[in-house]
């Protein structure tokens, strides 16, 4: 798309990250294609976030550090202190005329207390549910109070933004605000796609060539369905179907993971091409994951070629096709898990028609149509305000 030289209104967009660039995840490469294609557009973006001492890739944009430190027991992740004042004086001199909250973390709610003092309007997009988390932990009796502080974070935004209608739904029910818009995500059709498919690459894995391979992409952490996965693989090797396991990223639960799948292959982190290689070597994506608003990996799968069986959840409900490009499964039940991988395993025409019709419908995701519409969200947000 050629870039826009003038918007009107003009747009001065700052933008509060937790995690912009030093942890890849699918929230920050959303983030950072935003900025990118603002600029693109003509916009001014200036971007608050913590830093790491080595970023995990190039970010887009400029990027103001903010200080933090390392999370308890994810201390790959940081956790922000808030504003300073040298950070508010920059932020000042900025002068935006919309603050974009990507996190409610206590960076987002000391940004949301100086959108309301200084009268300029605060939206948010929602990346994950941070509020079924918990569960994951041992501590599921907090969930009604993260609803509770998310209510009143996102309820004093002018605008929201869920990544699909089931999640705009949940949010609206929850009461968390009146206004929510809705901001997609988009797959990179040319570097993800089934001709990436490389028999000498799974060779060298030690995979055979008729082996069927049941992919994982992802941060290796609980809240992922690590356990799920790894139980519903258990049940196949009980019930003597063959398969095999891909498993591709990083996390603190990767001994442990590595423990229950001890025939897996383990990839660690991959990006680029090297990732869409992964992709299109395997023949079956498997995502158990229930906090996903969206799931950008199924997405990449599905332009992969790749059927995919995930959980009955708010992102795969709405990129699955249920029985023409993958299958769901309910919450918790293993069997049902195993039974929709079995099938697939054990059918070579179905597994081939599903993975072309999940290329076909993955094509309708192009990114600057995505990125298009939440502009055209910002420019109406600025224009009443």
């Amino acid at each position: 798309m050629n870039a826009v030289t003038t918007i009107r209104p003009p747009l001065r967009v700052a933008l509060f990250s937790g995690n912009y660039d030093y942890v890849r995840d699918g929230a920050n490469q959303a983030l950072n294609r935003w900025v990118d294609f603002l600029e693109r557009q003509g916009a001014t973006v200036r971007v608050y976030s913590p830093t790491g001492d080595k970023p995990a890739f190039e970010h887009a944009g400029t990027l103001v550090s903010v200080p933090s430190v390392a999370i308890p027991r994810r201390p790959e992740y940081r956790f922000a202190l808030g504003l300073p004042k040298a950070t508010q004086t920059d932020l000042e001199a900025f002068h935006p005329n919309i603050i974009h909250l990507s996190a409610p973390d206590l960076l987002g709610y000391r940004a949301l207390k100086l959108a309301e003092k200084w009268h300029v309007p605060a939206v948010a997009s929602v990346h994950t549910r941070f509020e079924t988390y918990f569960s994951y932990y041992g501590m599921p009796w907090l969930e009604k109070y993260a609803i509770r502080y998310l209510r009143s974070f996102y309820g004093r935004c002018k605008q929201i933004y869920a990544p699909t209608n089931k999640i705009a739904q949940i949010l609206k029910s929850q009461g968390m605000c009146d206004n929510v818009g809705l901001w997609g995500r988009g797959v990179d059709g040319v570097r993800f796609t089934p001709t990436k498919r490389d028999q000498q690459w799974r060779a060298s894995l030690g995979i055979e060539p008729n082996e069927v391979v049941v992919l994982f992409v992802g941060r290796l952490v609980l809240e992922k369905g690590l356990k799920i996965f790894a139980d519903a693989l258990d049940s196949l090797t009980h019930r003597g179907i063959a398969h095999r396991a891909l498993v591709v990223g990083e996390g603190p639960e990767r001994d442990w993971f590595k423990a229950r799948l001890p025939g897996a292959i383990f990839t660690g982190f991959l990006q680029g091409d090297d990732l869409a290689r992964a992709y299109a070597s395997s023949d079956i994506f498997f995502n158990p994951s229930l906090t996903e608003t969206f799931g950008n990996v199924t997405l990449e799968a599905m332009a992969s070629g790749l059927p995919s069986v995930c959980a009955t959840a708010t992102g795969s409900v709405t990129l699955v096709n249920q029985g023409v490009t993958g299958l769901l499964a309910q919450t918790g039940l293993i069997n049902e898990y195993s039974d929709h991988l079995a099938g697939l395993i054990m059918d070579l025409p179905v597994r081939m028609a599903m993975g072309e019709a999940a290329r076909l419908a993955s094509q309708y995701y192009v990114w600057d149509n995505v990125m298009m519409r939440l502009l055209e969200y910002f420019q109406e947000i600025v224009t009443k305000f």
